[in-house]
């Protein structure tokens, strides 16, 4: 069963991600969320973690006005670790212990422009490993006359999995940069499609000005003797 996601409101978003029953080889939980974050607002997000794990937080603003939000993260004592302020993007990792680590994408600083916020949890050494190295031990006796060992099996299957993880991540990255190039294309292509009607519309108002000008200073203005 994989890790599930929930989210509970607790004045704020409460970002949930619970550990699967079954153990793995090399315990690692990925997840990624995009989220609109209106303008004058601040969400939170919860993430429960053990001690000696790995917590790495990606983040970036795909789209809104100056492509910029303030980030924090407290650790379970309130304590504040990072600190972003305007900031487009960014990557964090901290060492953890046992608690609820909060972080906050704060864009009330901002009065109309609502911002989409893109934003992947990478979290390490969630699961026992000492566990899962005694659940192997009994399968590794009397493999000594094997060319290939158990345990180098597994290091090839957590070398695997590690790459393949590390390709998905960087796939999602990739997805959350176009996303954000794309809006701004859009964005530029609507402004270069307004600007351009109007000076199509000044040089229609410019050239029948000068029609009229030019045929004014050609007419006969002598009334004709009676």
């Amino acid at each position: 069963m994989g890790p599930r996601l929930l989210l509970v409101p607790l004045g704020c978003f409460a970002l949930l991600l619970l550990l699967p029953g079954a153990a793995e080889f090399s315990p690692s939980l990925d997840s990624d969320f995009t989220f609109t974050l209106p303008a004058g607002r601040k969400e939170c997000f919860y993430q429960p973690m053990r001690k000696e794990a790995s917590l790495e937080l990606e983040y970036q603003v795909l789209d809104g006005a100056g492509l910029d939000v303030d980030f924090h993260l407290l650790s379970p004592k309130g304590e504040t670790l990072v600190f972003d302020e305007r900031k487009s993007d960014g990557v964090h990792t901290v060492e953890t212990e046992d608690g609820d680590y909060m972080f906050c994408f704060d864009n009330t600083f901002s009065t109309i422009s609502e911002k989409v916020i893109f934003f992947e949890l990478i979290l390490d050494n969630m699961g026992e490993d000492g566990q899962d190295e005694e659940d192997w031990k009994k399968y590794v006796t009397g493999t000594d006359l094997l060319d290939m060992k158990l345990e180098d099996i597994l290091e090839s299957i957590n070398s695997v999995k590690a790459r393949l993880s590390k390709s998905v991540q960087i796939q999602t990255l990739l997805r959350a940069f176009e996303a954000r190039d794309r809006n701004i294309q859009e964005s530029n292509f609507d402004r270069v499609n307004f600007w351009s009607m109007v000076n199509l519309g000044v040089m229609v108002v410019v050239s029948a000005v000068q029609v009229y000008m030019l045929k004014s200073l050609f007419e006969d203005k002598r009334k004709n003797r009676t």
